[in-house]
Formats: structure tokens, C-alpha cells, sequence
């Protein structure tokens, strides 16, 4: 018997059910389950720790919460930004708090980025407030306009498309502090140049130094951790979360997206850690960072155009309610992306050779495609049974045979967990034959995708143009560009979280 303390999390994607799953077996465990009296809710989802916005949020109502207690929700200002790091401590206090109370902690929430952080500890920067020599050494060696810009980063990472100049410009300074981590980034990913910047300031050190200290440390759970997957058939998925937004309009989701507005125009913000503060007219939010705080909820973004309009348009609002619908169903997407790429991944790392049967961290796919009495009985009647067996330290079944679903989402092609083979396999390589200006290089993951770009229509078109030109084809496609990285990383900004994460 592990002597690790149990929890259980629900990761997923939108719209499929996690909340209502986890005030279910919420109130199992109330029943008293192997000497547990009872659950408490542990919100993961990035946006629900904001007071107020219950609509653009989602969070479930008060009174569907079946008097379960739920914690880390409604308990920072929209104008705060709060991160992952924040997150986690104060997930670790509620945990030990909940355990004490002889309880089972549910951690529940899209934000799986967290929960990973959360599961496998020291995976995170450590703050520091003086500088390891090696980066001492680069900064006393950068020329005067990039130091310039080291002292004083911007606030909100600039736009590459209306200031590339800029944003090549940061990733200049990156790649004379930290050329591996700078050849990981896109010049136009700024949100991420910037935030390897940030890890230097705060921590003293690069990113690469930290990863390679990490790469030294087995990754290891920090609970014993029963992992549940609620999922559902993306077709069917979709319609629920068009129809979703249809019932947030009609829910008051404009008058909660006014008072946002509102918020990022004031010129007295209630923080010191507040995202905006500025004029108290539109440019405050023509300036808002739609990267940080709960300015990223989907949504906020979309309206803006309807409602700056000083006309009501139905042009812009229809635009705007599609505009919101077509980000919903992509951010579900990302979500199972990061789950089969990166948290799945790291549980089976974990886990070794030992199989199911005596994995620390136990994960199972429930199939929420279908409601009614299907919920009832492949989501409700087996998170029941499994979560029994894990509390009871009995035998658990096979994850890949719960359903079709199941083995086919669960079952995944090997990836490295390494963070030093995370950053090594995410190399970029610039391709000069689509390379039209070269102070804006056209980059390319290396590998499978370098590849398919070699054989995609548009590589080939430019290869032929240089060769008429030339005589022959340009061959440079594979070199590693020393000043920029190549296409954004789309996976791992999906957190939408301004910390940066190792690897």
C-alpha cells in the first residue's frame, strides 16, 4: 500500500460534464466510503477563481452544488492575474486541509496544466533574487539596446503582426541569454518570449539550466491519484457547446462582458496584481491583454467588436456569437491535445512497467457521449465503481476496457517526458526556400514536421521557383536558425497561463 495521501481529479474538455461529475461522487463519498466522511471540490479551472462572471465562466450555480463544498472558486477580482504557481500552493494547503478533515479532495477543472503541476511537483521555477553567474556573464555581454530592453521588458508581450520589429527584437535578447530556449519559441509566440524572459528575472537563471536541473529528478506523484477522464465524442461534443453559448446569451453572458470592460477601463484597479489599469475611456480596453487573467475567457475577446460599435450591428453580433462558438469548440480540442500529448505522457511515466493494476496513478477514459441513463450508467455507475476499488486498495479493472473510447484515446504513441527530450524533440528549424523576407523567417517544428512541410504544395512551388531562378533547388531547409524559432506552439499556450512551464 502506497503511503501517499489519495485524491481524486476529473480533467476534460468543455462543456462535458466535469462539475456534475464531481459533485456526484461528492456526495457517494458522503455516504461514508472506507472511513471517509465525505469530499470537498477543489475548482482547476483558471478562470472560475474570479468573483462574479458566473456566466462566462461557467460555474456551476450555488444551488446545484448540493451544499459541497467548493474551494478556490470566487475568491479573486477579474482585474487580478493569478498562475499556477499561486495555484498549486494554495491546492496543496486545501488538499492537506481536506485530508485532515478525514475527506477526499476532487480536483476538478479544464486547466489541466494545473492539475499536471499539481500531481508531479518540483516541475515549476523556483523565485530567486540573485543571478547564477553564467547569466550574469551574458548580460554583461549584451550590446546596450538589448539590455535596455532586459531592464525593462514590456508588460503585455507586443503583437508580431503589427509590431514584428519588436517582437523580433525580444527574441534577439532570448537567444543571447538562452539560444536552446530561444530556438524552441516562434518569433512571433512573444507571449512565450516573453515569458522565458520572466523566468530568467525572477529566477536568475535560464530556462535551459532549470530544465536540465529538472531532467535530474525522477518525475514522481505527489499524491496518490485517481485520474478520470470525462469525455465525449467531439461531433457530438460540439452541437452541446454551440447550444451552450446560445443558453450564456441568453443567461446575461453581454451584461457580464460590459462589467469586464468596464473593469479594464478604470483607472483605479482594486490590485496591485490587477492585468489593466490605464484611461478611463475605450483605448484602456483596446489595450487589454487578452493572454492574462480572465480577459482570456472565450468570449470577452469575440464581443469586443459588437460592442464597441456605436451602432448595434446584428451583422457583428452574429459574427460575434459564431466567432465565440468556433473558439469554444477549438479550445476543446486543445484541451485533448495537451491531455494525450502531455498529461498522459507523464502519468504513464510514472507509472512504469507495473501496469494497472499497481499504478500510483490509476487513469480511466468515462464516456459521456451519450446522456440520460447512459450517464448514469458509464459515467456515474463506473466513476463509482472505480473510485470504490482505488479507496478500498482493491484490484482496479483494465482502463482499456471500459470502452471503445477508452482504448482508443488512452492508447497513445511512446513521447518523451524528459524535460531536456521535450526541448530537444521541439527544435525549430528555419526554412529559407518559403522564406520571402528574411528578417521575418518561415520556421518548422524539426522532424515529422519538417517533413511534411518538404512535401506540402506550397514548399514545393517556391523549391521550383528557385530553381528556375538559380538553377537548382535551395538546400537550407534543415539548418537551426540561431535568432528565431519557428511556428507557434499553439499546444502550449493553450493554458493560456503567463508562468512558464518547464518543457
Amino acid at each position: 500500500m502506497s503511503p501517499l495521501k489519495p485524491i481524486i481529479t476529473i480533467c476534460g474538455t468543455t462543456g462535458v460534464g466535469k462539475s456534475k461529475l464531481s459533485i456526484e461522487l461528492a456526495l457517494k463519498l458522503a455516504e461514508g466510503q472506507h472511513g471517509w466522511k465525505g469530499a470537498r471540490i477543489i475548482n482547476a479551472d483558471s478562470m472560475q477563481v474570479y468573483t462574479g462572471m458566473d456566466v462566462i465562466t461557467n460555474k456551476v450555480p450555488v444551488a446545484e452544488r448540493m451544499g459541497v463544498d467548493h474551494l478556490l472558486m470566487d475568491f479573486k477580482q477579474p482585474g487580478e492575474q493569478y498562475v499556477v504557481g499561486q495555484w498549486v500552493q494554495d491546492a496543496i494547503k486545501a488538499i492537506d486541509e481536506t485530508h485532515r478533515m478525514d475527506k477526499i479532495p476532487i480536483i476538478v477543472g479544464g486547466t489541466s496544466y494545473w492539475i499536471q503541476h499539481l500531481i508531479f511537483p518540483n516541475r515549476l521555477p523556483t523565485p530567486s533574487q540573485s543571478l547564477s553567474d553564467s547569466v550574469a556573464q551574458s548580460i554583461a555581454n549584451l550590446s546596450p539596446e538589448l539590455l535596455e530592453l532586459y531592464n525593462a521588458l514590456p508588460e503585455h508581450p507586443p503583437s508580431a503582426a503589427t509590431r514584428p520589429q519588436d517582437a523580433m527584437l525580444l527574441h534577439k535578447l532570448l537567444t543571447a541569454l538562452d539560444e536552446p530556449i530561444a530556438q524552441r519559441w516562434h518569433w512571433r509566440d512573444t507571449r512565450k518570449v516573453i515569458g522565458s524572459l520572466r523566468v530568467i528575472k525572477d529566477t536568475g537563471k535560464v530556462p535551459s539550466e532549470i530544465i536540465t536541473e529538472q531532467s535530474k529528478i525522477a518525475l514522481a506523484p505527489r499524491y496518490r491519484t485517481l485520474c478520470f477522464w470525462l469525455y465525449a465524442e467531439p461531433s457530438v461534443l460540439n452541437e452541446r457547446l454551440d447550444a451552450r453559448v446560445d443558453d450564456m446569451i441568453k443567461e446575461g453572458l453581454l451584461d457580464e462582458i460590459k462589467e469586464l470592460r468596464a473593469i479594464a477601463s478604470s483607472s483605479s484597479c482594486t490590485s496591485p496584481d490587477a492585468v489593466v489599469a490605464g484611461p478611463t475611456d475605450e483605448s484602456a480596453v483596446e489595450q487589454t491583454d487578452y493572454t492574462v487573467g480572465i480577459y482570456q475567457s472565450i468570449g470577452y475577446k469575440e464581443f469586443h467588436d459588437f460592442l464597441a460599435s456605436p451602432k448595434l450591428s446584428d451583422k457583428l453580433f452574429a459574427s460575434a456569437v459564431e466567432q465565440m462558438k468556433y473558439g469554444t469548440r477549438q479550445y476543446a480540442k486543445r484541451q485533448i491535445r495537451w491531455l494525450r500529448n502531455k498529461l498522459l505522457p507523464a502519468i504513464y511515466s510514472a507509472n512504469g512497467a507495473g501496469g494497472h493494476a499497481a499504478a500510483l496513478l490509476p487513469v480511466y477514459l468515462l464516456d459521456a457521449t451519450e446522456l440520460g441513463d447512459q450517464w448514469t450508467i458509464r459515467v456515474l455507475g463506473e466513476g463509482e465503481r472505480i473510485m470504490e476499488a482505488f479507496l478500498g486498495n482493491e484490484t482496479l479493472p483494465d482502463p482499456l476496457s471500459l470502452s471503445e473510447a477508452a482504448r482508443e484515446m488512452l492508447t497513445i504513441d511512446v513521447k518523451p517526458t524528459n524535460p531536456t527530450e521535450v526541448l530537444r524533440a521541439r527544435r525549430k528549424v528555419v526554412c529559407a526556400v518559403c522564406t520571402l523576407d528574411t528578417s521575418q523567417p518561415f520556421m518548422v517544428e524539426d522532424g515529422a514536421q519538417l517533413e511534411a512541410h518538404r512535401r506540402s504544395r506550397a514548399h514545393r512551388r517556391y523549391a521550383l521557383r528557385d530553381k528556375k531562378m538559380h538553377g537548382r533547388p535551395t538546400k537550407r531547409c534543415a539548418a537551426v536558425h540561431n535568432n528565431i524559432p519557428s511556428k507557434v506552439d499553439a499546444e502550449a499556450s493553450d493554458q493560456q497561463d503567463e508562468h512558464y512551464s518547464m518543457a
